[in-house]
């Protein structure tokens, strides 16, 4: 039977969100099967943004009418025949998970003293123990205790096991005196604190409230959060000084002074970055004026509505955000605080949650950035260009994965971050052609490359080129290692690894690995991206470094040397490379377990193995495949991955003294921030170096 946890509130406004979402996340990188529960839907007329947010959820796969319960409507009606429909609704949800996140009521359709009751009811129904969240907003601590102690009275009394109490919206200088006043033994309590941004509405969201239309900039920037709110009806140099950053002007639309003038500002370096325009009273650019505004070519969303100054000044006034998943911002900072606030192991252990003996691909991917978060090291991204290097880089610093410097023109890239409302204040930008970095850089390089003829004058000129700068800030010390690729080809990335960094001691080649994420193991792919048709030696090399790949990433490494024949049946050069190969692996590390050469199917079907090599430790069980050529290795890889669904992380170069790592200009964002955190374990294996240019060189 799933193991079950009910969140449940005594009001409104609490952000239970927050707490389910990161529920959700804590439960998703413990169990194989997570599902979610809404015993009553907010509105039969729209769908619940809270299980749609919960259901995005990577480590979530049911459908959202599969999720709801039953209607306000029905408890209306007959509240126990409600009951009823819900609890077996539940069970329907609860027979295909192994944990399911049930979300109580919220207080939008029926205020009143019994809400609180009828959800004690539900979750004593269930048989699912509470968690219950209290509003921790404009409240003192003594407040807050008092609105627990009523609460908890009122779920005790239907029946409802109380697990563990969490304040949400508290004031940042009174978490530990909340926390301490809710504490009580057998009942763990934690306190989170009030974020102006998680209750932030989006320009889209005002756009909606105001019925209003988009007749200017880019339609991606309306996801943008609204941080400030300003009526603009005086003049414009007096309006100039009152904006912020992330801030929505409403102003009347014949106001073109004040339409043009924020257009400017927007643009202009020093200058505040706004979320967006908002004209009012039904008036819109003329011609002329929508042709000059056009011609400025700025990306800030315009609004337009026929509502007047008051109403829509009102209506965006009172409009409050919600925790969404088309928001990665807010789904970051919500999972951070609930990361950094709430003790996760402690609330599992109030569950008895058990952690299977599988590893999906999720509990992998949460694994990395642990790991990558226990011992921060800094990353060097160099293409700071590309909107999703930057939309990854701020879930990594919001995250605390790993510390980031992002290569580019310093005023374009943040000015990019605050248009697409993204948190990069913790990272550090740096200008590839900033003339200091050049200086000391350009000696470095020549004399790494004086045997091929380099000069200190040619290499000024190839150093600003983003992978060389990046490649040399990490053999320099200023980087642990590098991840570049959206933007560039292979070789543009790597190749200045081979010049510059360089193969690690007993490492004669580099090579790549793929971490193979299948529905409940985790396998190592090599070589699969550099090496086209290596040889024996080359072989060897790959399977030790692919070894070291996988114990670096908690798997134990029996690595199987793939040909088209096993053992000793088959003959021919190509079986003859790998059985050569075999033996120098396990001349150089007799300590591995290795097999070859061996066939896919008897290095990973163990009744398979039972008939063609029943002695082998490695047959049937091998968790790192070393492929006989490029052609193989690449076409397996991608039909595993899409025909068995699995999940490709990589290609992980291996080999090198310092870690770089290579993205497919197809990555996506969780791609990015996937390579980033295995980059940073494989900086936290690396043993320090002198970082002079003598000792470099």
């Amino acid at each position: 039977m799933a193991r079950s946890i009910y969140l449940t509130s005594p009001e409104g406004d609490t952000g239970k969100s927050t707490v389910a979402l990161g529920l959700v996340d804590l439960l998703a990188r413990t169990v194989q099967r997570v599902g979610v529960f809404r015993p009553v839907a907010r509105s039969t007329e729209s769908k619940d943004y809270v299980l749609e947010l919960l259901l995005e959820h990577d480590g979530v796969d049911l459908s959202y009418d599969e999720c709801v319960g039953t209607t306000y409507d029905d408890v209306h009606a007959d509240a126990e025949a409600a009951l009823s429909r819900i609890v077996s609704r539940f069970h329907a949800v609860e027979r295909r998970c192994d944990a399911v996140v049930v979300v109580g009521t919220d207080y939008t359709d029926i205020s009143s003293p019994t809400e609180l009751a009828f959800n004690a009811r539900i979750a004593a129904n269930l048989g699912a123990p509470v968690v219950l969240v209290v509003k921790g907003h404009r409240r003192s601590a003594s407040e807050i205790a008092q609105v627990v102690e009523v609460a908890t009275s009122e779920l005790s009394a239907n029946h409802a096991h109380i697990a563990a109490v969490v304040a949400n919206r508290c004031a940042a200088d009174s978490l530990d005196v909340v926390q301490r006043l809710l504490d009580q033994p057998g009942r763990p309590a934690w306190a989170l604190p009030e974020s102006a941004l998680l209750s932030a509405p989006t320009m889209r969201q005002l756009s909606d409230a105001v019925n209003g239309t988009l007749i200017s900039g880019d339609p991606e920037l309306l996801g943008r959060e609204v941080l400030d709110m300003l009526v603009g009806a005086m003049e414009v140099e007096h309006l100039l000084g009152r904006i912020s950053d992330g801030a929505v002007v409403m102003t009347p639309g014949d106001r073109t002074d004040i339409l043009l003038g924020l257009l400017l500002a927007h643009q202009a370096d020093g200058f505040p970055t706004l979320a967006g325009i908002i004209l009012n009273g039904g008036f819109r650019p003329t011609k002329p004026v929508q042709h000059l505004v056009d011609g400025i070519g700025s990306r800030l969303p315009i609004i337009a509505t026929d509502l007047g100054t008051f109403r829509t000044a009102s209506t965006v006034a009172g409009t409050r955000g919600r925790l969404s998943s088309d928001s990665q911002r807010k789904v970051d900072l919500a999972l951070a605080l609930f990361e950094r606030h709430v003790d996760g192991p402690a609330l599992l252990a109030r569950l008895d949650v058990a952690r299977p003996d599988v590893v999906t691909p999720l509990m992998f991917e949460y694994g990395l950035l642990d790991r990558a978060r226990s011992d921060r090291k800094r990353i060097v991204l160099p293409e700071g260009n590309d909107d999703r290097i930057l939309r990854a880089a701020s879930t990594l610093l919001e995250r605390g994965v790993a510390d980031l410097t992002i290569l580019g023109e310093e005023s374009a890239i943040r000015a990019r971050a605050a248009e697409l409302g993204l948190a990069l204040d913790a990272a550090d930008v740096i200008d590839p052609h900033d003339p200091e970095y050049v200086e000391k850089f350009a000696p470095v390089y020549a004399q790494l490359r004086a045997h091929k003829g380099m000069t200190v004058e040619r290499a000024r000129e190839i150093v600003p080129s983003v992978s060389y700068f990046g490649t040399l800030m990490v053999q320099l010390g200023l980087a642990d290692g590098m991840v570049s690729g959206a933007l560039h080809t292979t070789a543009h990335t790597i190749k200045p690894s081979f010049e510059i960094i360089k193969t690690a001691p007993g490492v004669s080649n580099v090579s790549s690995a793929f971490l193979m994420c299948l529905e409940d193991r985790v396998l190592v792919y090599a070589d699969c991206a550099v090496i086209p048709d290596p040889t024996a030696e080359q072989l060897a090399d790959i399977a030790i470094s692919s070894a070291a790949t996988a114990e670096q990433f908690g798997i134990e490494p029996r690595i199987a040397m793939l040909s088209y024949s096993t053992g000793e049946s088959g003959t021919g050069a190509d079986v003859d490379k790998v059985r050569a190969a075999t033996a120098l692996v396990r001349e150089r590390r007799p300590d591995l377990s290795v097999e070859g050469p061996i066939q896919y199917d008897a290095a990973v079907d163990a009744s398979v193995a039972k008939t063609k090599m029943p002695d082998s430790a490695v047959a049937g069980r091998a968790t790192v495949f070393v492929f006989p050529d490029l052609n193989t290795g690449n076409n397996t890889y991608k039909a595993v991955q899409r025909s068995a669904g699995a999940v490709a992380i990589g290609p992980v170069l291996q080999g090198l003294r310092k870690p770089v790592n290579d993205l497919s200009r197809g990555a996506l964002v969780q791609d990015i921030v996937n390579t980033v955190a295995i980059t940073a374990i494989q900086a936290q294996a690396e043993l320090p170096t002198t970082t002079t240019p003598e000792a470099s060189a």
